[in-house]
């Protein structure tokens, strides 16, 4: 079942609601202002049936230039546009203003409809013909139908009805697939269910008892009850007009130009990077930072423009743009917007978003036009591929990418799936979470690493290597500890880089003692190996060896033979031979296995020592798990 909404448009008083209501049967001025006056002013709902027995939604919009801004909150949800010019005036301005705002925003399915034939004679409607085709050349209706009705008497609407069910058939449903979203066109309450709102549903589906967020406020509620047609139903599609009754959620907490959509899946937003179009017939130029105002969704906020890629914008020329907002929006990948001027208020011209949620760009930088180029070109796996590459650096996960991409998790499974495969970008998988990382910066971060370890090497060549919690709190403080381990783990496996317990070093490190060198390492060691249990202070043995060794070389061997484990450092700087304490290990034990325990005062007596190395003794047993301390005795673990 297809589900297409149809909208009209046209100049006030040329029979858009009367149309309607020879269509349909059906009224959609419901205001008592637009009765009485004969005007719409706020957008009118109702539906089509289809001879299958299929309802087409439709939108009727004002057609007074001063109700610009309700035209603009329905247009953007249409799939088939009815431009509506009545034969006794023909062309009028908001003809033409709504013309070029149904070009602006991409539309390309629709058919002309004369009306009010009945007043007109032939002659007349062929001249009024070729002017409206005149009008329409280089725009999507160029090739478009022209149907000529009278509503009033019915004449022409079994031809328009034949016309509208061909081009139905013919126009492809929207993504049911995607993350739901459904911009606000009305808001009220209703005795016994509480705040509905109603709009178009422009992507995905939603289902009763869905978890929503009204964006960009950042208000939790929950789907009550849907309605489609003024029909109950479980679950609403992409395409279809659709009524949510929102529990949880107050009427003043919602508006015009919100957005609904699943908790999680948009981001709110000051900025907006947007390929811009003006209008060729347009009477005014865009100047970097003109305060414009914005239509996007349902929604009108005022921006300022900053032209990235020029100096002004004129006449029909396009342009790369940032749009810094006045106040917060939601708005997706993909959305097409239109721009009036500040005042006078005139359509002007009109775009496409780029980047819902971009950083702030200078004018004329290089690298970001050549990102937002990619983008405008629509290859999705690319877009992707791009974005991942420019926020590598806060490790996004794929629900971020969601976010960023307007797609949903199951989508970019398989874009993910087939960059990961061309090597484009490495998945790590961390419990129920993805972070998704470009291989160019795991390239450059891996070449940072190697060289920091490079570096440690050639100034430490008697250590391991560099700690892992260095090198992670250096360049990987913004991941998460976990993550920050498994990138270094695919780091270290690219680089040849090794990893000893926790320190990192190159592959082909080896530790050499050579020449003087050695000699003093085994001169440390023959020290330590001499002194056993007696306390040897470390600042003493440096300071006697450095009336012969350079001090900083003493202090680099000894932390290595540390490193190594041949010097055991213990608490309260103690030190010990490693021969010594493997000694004291296996004395001790005997000792406990004799006589079932071991108290510090005991320790000291055996090893014919001092009280404070028999203490550093015991407890770096405790610390190993060989003996546990029970009150003031030890027991073998």
């Amino acid at each position: 079942m297809k589900n297409i909404i149809l909208g009209t448009a046209g100049h006030i008083d040329h029979g858009k609601t009367t149309l309607i209501n020879a269509l349909t049967g059906r009224q959609t001025d419901r205001l008592k202002e637009e009765q009485e006056r004969g005007i719409s002013i706020e957008l009118g709902f109702t539906y089509f049936n289809l001879s299958d027995g299929t309802k087409a939604g439709i939108i009727d919009v004002p057609g007074h230039e001063k109700f610009i801004k309700s035209m603009l909150a329905g247009i953007t949800g249409i799939d088939i546009v009815l431009l509506i010019i009545a034969s006794d005036e023909g062309i009028m301005p908001q003809t033409k203003e709504h013309l070029d705002i149904l070009n602006l925003l991409g539309l390309d399915r629709g058919i002309i409809v004369l009306t009010k034939c009945g007043l007109t004679d032939d002659e007349w409607r062929e001249l009024v013909k070729e002017d409206i085709m005149e009008t329409v050349e280089g725009t999507f209706l160029e090739n478009a139908d022209i149907v000529e009705v009278d509503s009033v008497s019915k004449s022409g609407i079994p031809e328009l009805k034949e016309k509208i069910e061909k081009m139905v058939e013919e126009t492809e449903n929207r993504k049911v697939y995607g993350n739901p979203k459904l911009p606000v066109d009305r808001v009220f309450t209703i005795s016994g269910f509480g705040t509905v709102v109603t709009g178009t549903l422009v992507s995905g589906s939603f289902s009763t008892g869905d978890q929503i967020r009204i964006y960009p406020k950042d208000i939790e509620g929950k789907i009550r009850n849907l309605q489609v047609h003024g029909n109950d139903v479980e679950k609403a599609f992409a395409g279809q007009r659709v009524a949510i009754n929102i529990s949880g959620v107050k009427k003043n907490d919602i508006e015009r130009g919100d957005v609904i959509a699943l908790t999680d899946s948009m981001e709110s937003t000051m900025m907006l990077d947007v390929k811009l179009k003006l209008l060729e017939d347009s009477q005014r130029i865009i100047e970097n930072r003109t305060r414009l105002r914005l239509y996007i969704g349902s929604k009108e906020v005022l921006c300022r423009v900053v032209i990235l890629d020029k100096e002004n914008l004129t006449p029909g020329e396009e342009c790369f743009a940032q749009l810094r907002l006045e106040e917060r929006i939601a708005a997706s990948k993909g959305d097409r917007f239109i721009i009036r001027f500040y005042s006078p208020m005139m359509t002007i011209g009109g775009g496409e978003v780029l980047d819902p949620n971009p950083t702030k760009k200078k004018r004329f930088d290089s690298e970001a036009i050549e990102a937002l180029e990619i983008k405008s070109r629509g290859d999705q796996s690319e877009v992707i591929e791009n974005i991942i590459g420019k926020n590598s650096d806060k490790y996004p996960t794929i629900k971020d990418l969601s976010v960023m991409t307007s797609n949903t998790i199951e989508e970019l499974e398989e874009y993910l799936s087939e960059l990961e495969e061309n090597n484009l970008v490495r998945i790590f998988s961390l419990s129920k979470e993805k972070y998704i990382i470009h291989i160019d910066y795991l390239s450059k971060l891996g070449e940072k690493i190697s060289e920091e370890i490079e570096k440690y090497h050639k100034k430490y060549p008697f250590r391991n290597g560099i700690s892992k919690e260095e090198i992670r709190s250096r360049y990987l403080s913004k991941a998460k500890p976990r993550l920050g381990e498994q990138i270094i783990s695919y780091i270290s496996e690219q680089r040849d880089i090794v990893q000893i317990d926790d320190k990192l070093q190159k592959s082909e490190f080896k530790i050499e003692f050579l020449g003087e060198d050695k000699d003093l390492k085994e001169l440390i060691e023959k020290e330590y190996q001499s002194s056993s249990f007696i306390i040897l202070k470390r600042e003493d043995l440096i300071k006697n060896l450095s009336k012969k060794y350079n001090r900083e070389k003493i202090e680099q061997i000894f932390e290595s033979l540390i490193e190594l484990g041949n010097i055991i450092k213990m608490k309260d700087d103690v030190y010990i031979h490693k021969e010594a304490f493997d000694k004291a290990v296996s004395m001790i034990k005997e000792y406990i296995i004799d006589k079932g325990s071991i108290t510090v005062g005991e320790t000291r007596d055996i090893l014919n020592t001092n009280r404070k190395m028999a203490l550093a003794i015991i407890e770096e047993l405790d610390e190993r798990k060989i003996t546990k301390r029970v009150e003031d005795k030890r027991f073998l673990s």
